[in-house]
C-alpha cells in the first residue's frame, strides 16, 4: 500500500515562510519563499515537495510528486518485509504423554520453527509427578534431539515451579563454501605410461 499524498506536504500545502530549494536536477537555489519555489516547479511542469521537514528552513525539491510517493511506498513495503514479527509458540506436554501425542506436538513444533517462529517447550508436572523431574528432563532432551536438524536451544530456564521451560529457535542456515576448482592435472591414461619398446620386426 503506497503512502497517501496527505502524508507528504507539497505545493500549496507547504506553510513555512521560507524553504531551502533544490531543483529537479539537484541544483541549489538557496533560501526562497514557497511561492517562488512553486512558481519554478510549475514552470518545469512538476511539483514542489517537502523532503526534509525537520530542518530550518525545511528542504523542498522540485520533482514529480506521484513518482516520489510511489518510491516512498516501495521503501515502506520493503521495510515491513524485513521487520517480520517472530511469534513464540508454546508446546506443552507432561511426562505421561503417549507416543502418538508426542509425535503430533513434535510435528507442530517443527512446522513453527521452519516458518521462522520460536518454540517455548513446557514440560509440566501434575501433583506428585514433580518427583519425576529426571523423567521430564529426559523428555526435554529427546524433544531437542528430535528437532536438532532445524532448531537449537536459545534459552534453557530449567525447572520453574512445576514445569521445565526451554526456548528453541531456528538454526541459522550455514552458507556452503564453493567447492575448490578441480585440479587441472589430467590423470594419465593407461596408454600414457612409460614408452613401450617397439616389437622386433620379423
Amino acid at each position: 500500500m503506497s503512502l497517501s499524498p496527505q502524508k507528504v506536504r507539497a505545493n500549496e500545502r507547504i506553510r513555512s515562510p521560507q524553504i531551502r530549494l533544490i531543483g529537479a536536477a539537484g541544483e541549489q537555489f538557496g533560501i526562497v519563499t514557497p511561492q517562488e519555489g512553486l512558481a519554478r516547479a510549475q514552470e518545469a511542469g512538476l511539483d514542489l515537495v517537502e523532503v526534509a521537514a525537520a530542518t530550518t528552513p525545511p528542504v523542498c525539491r522540485i520533482m514529480d510528486l506521484g513518482k516520489y510517493l510511489y518510491t516512498l511506498g516501495k521503501k515502506e513495503k520493503e521495510s515491513r518485509k524485513k521487520q517480520k514479527t517472530i511469534d513464540i509458540k508454546e508446546v506443552k506436554m507432561t511426562t505421561k504423554i503417549d507416543d502418538h501425542d508426542y509425535q503430533t506436538k513434535l510435528r507442530n513444533a517443527r512446522r513453527f520453527i521452519e516458518r521462522g517462529d520460536k518454540v517455548k517447550l513446557v514440560v509440566f508436572f501434575r501433583g506428585r509427578e514433580i518427583v519425576y523431574v529426571d523423567k521430564g528432563r529426559k523428555l526435554v532432551d529427546r524433544f531437542v534431539q528430535d528437532l536438532s536438524d532445524v532448531a537449537m536451544i536459545e534459552r534453557n530456564d530449567g525447572l520453574e515451579g512445576k514445569a521445565i521451560l526451554l526456548y528453541l529457535t531456528r538454526i541459522a542456515p550455514v552458507k556452503k563454501k564453493e567447492n575448490a576448482p578441480a585440479s587441472s592435472t589430467v590423470p594419465a591414461s593407461p596408454s600414457a605410461g612409460p614408452a613401450k619398446t617397439a616389437p622386433d620386426s620379423h
